[in-house]
């Protein structure tokens, strides 16, 4: 895309989802979690300055609240939350390096070119701002995806959720101009439950089996269903 060809405010929006995309890669590649943590809430701090460009380009006003509730919410109120269930599980200090970070990253890069192909014969050739955007936020949404598969930390899960989240909500407000008030409060509202529900998941977990590892989860339940089969 020929970005000079492009308005000013609209190179902005193109600038600061690539910056958006680029956090998506430090999630992943990130072993510290609190570090993990930080870089989401920079992420949603992006989503929150593309909100408000969009805003200011298309002189929609109501968007000027939704980028003050997505800074408050994903940059201040989700981390805040995160940390705390953090410290209260004793998870200051832990690391989780993936098994095999070169390729998780080829991954994650075949993931954006696929994401390019894919856009590319659905948005008409003229509207190249709306093409490139929809490809980063759907690189977004499948590297959050990616981050899942490969994490076996289920805070570090529930923060490729959250990436993902950001990645819709990039769509749909980069490409589409924005979507109703009502909509965004309460798509909003339903990510601060989901993020409530999962601080209550974790310390159910924790309390468990005394970890939050997943596989060593998956391994838990395999072994009682083994048990359960030879019992006569």
């Amino acid at each position: 895309m020929n970005l000079p060809a492009l308005p000013l405010l609209q190179q902005l929006v193109v600038l600061l989802a690539a910056l958006v995309l680029f956090l998506s890669f430090v999630l992943l590649a990130q072993s510290r979690l609190v570090s993990a943590i930080h870089a989401f809430a920079w992420q949603g701090a992006l989503v929150a300055a593309v909100t408000a460009v969009v805003a200011l380009s298309g002189e929609v006003h109501h968007l000027y609240f939704s980028a003050g509730l997505t800074l408050i919410l994903k940059a201040l109120v989700i981390p805040a939350m995160l940390h705390r269930q953090v410290r209260g599980l004793a998870l200051e200090r832990h690391t989780e390096a993936l098994q095999r970070p070169t390729l998780a990253i080829i991954a994650a890069v075949g993931l954006v070119i696929f994401s390019s192909w894919l856009v590319l014969p659905m948005v008409a050739e003229e509207l190249a701002f709306t093409r490139n955007i929809l490809a980063i936020s759907l690189a977004v949404v499948l590297i959050g995806f990616l981050m899942m598969v490969v994490r076996q930390q289920a805070v570090a899960q529930v923060l490729g959720f959250m990436s993902i989240e950001n990645g819709l909500f990039l769509a749909a407000v980069s490409a589409t101009g924005g979507m109703p008030l009502i909509v965004e409060l309460g798509v909003a509202f339903d990510v601060l439950v989901a993020m409530v529900l999962f601080g209550v998941f974790f310390f159910q977990i924790r309390e468990s089996i005394d970890s939050l590892d997943v596989d060593r989860l998956n391994r838990l339940s395999e072994t009682a269903e083994m048990a359960g089969e030879e019992r006569p």
